[in-house]
């Protein structure tokens, strides 16, 4: 990975470069051949990544002063104006993952993650969530997150590079999608 990238806890500076991101890997501004490289649904307003931003849950890494990748975590507060994610904290009862017991005090959404394809498969992912798990370990033991079953990259990503957890499925909007967890203690700069 380029050593001159450098990451970091987002700030208010950080919002127009982190939209152009998110426009150019936004799902429906992709063609079926470019959503297999991985995409991002959630299209976030200057209002949504101020209020994230606040509660310091956007971390970007930067190359030569350009966003080339963010991560999102934000409580299920934060995250419930979107109703996809209502739909999972309603499942949590249902599921289990290791010793811990879901809820929504003790865990977390996670994502989305957006990396420019120029720069995927660098271990950028890794150091990146690793930022963003220090930082929120101090206020949850626990991550969940949700990846479209039509992008098979991501799923890859989170499994084989992080260490992530499938521990459900379900359908929303007539979309599939898994659901997952992850242990904040586990450090992931091991796993590239």
């Amino acid at each position: 990975m380029d050593t001159n990238i450098e990451f970091s806890i987002a700030t208010l500076t950080d919002i127009s470069g982190i939209l152009s991101l998110q426009e150019k890997y936004l799902v429906t501004n992709l063609t079926t051949e470019q959503k297999k490289n991985g995409f991002v649904t959630t299209p976030f307003t200057t209002e949504q990544l101020t209020d994230i931003i606040n509660q310091t849950g956007l971390f970007t890494a930067k190359d030569d002063n350009t966003i080339i990748a963010y991560a999102f975590a934000g409580s299920w507060q934060y995250f419930s104006q979107w109703p996809i994610f209502n739909a999972m904290t309603e499942r949590f009862p249902l599921l289990s993952f290791r010793d811990f017991t879901i809820t929504t005090e003790n865990s977390f959404q996670y994502g989305p993650v957006c990396i420019d394809e120029k720069y995927r498969g660098s271990g950028l992912l890794n150091t990146l969530f690793e930022l963003m798990r220090i930082t929120l370990l101090k206020r949850y033991p626990l991550s969940i997150t949700f990846i479209n079953k039509i992008n098979p990259r991501s799923l890859k990503a989170h499994v084989e590079k992080l260490n992530w957890t499938v521990i459900d499925e379900f359908e929303f909007n007539n979309n599939n999608y898994y659901m997952l967890a992850f242990d904040m203690k586990e450090s992931v700069l091991n796993k590239a």
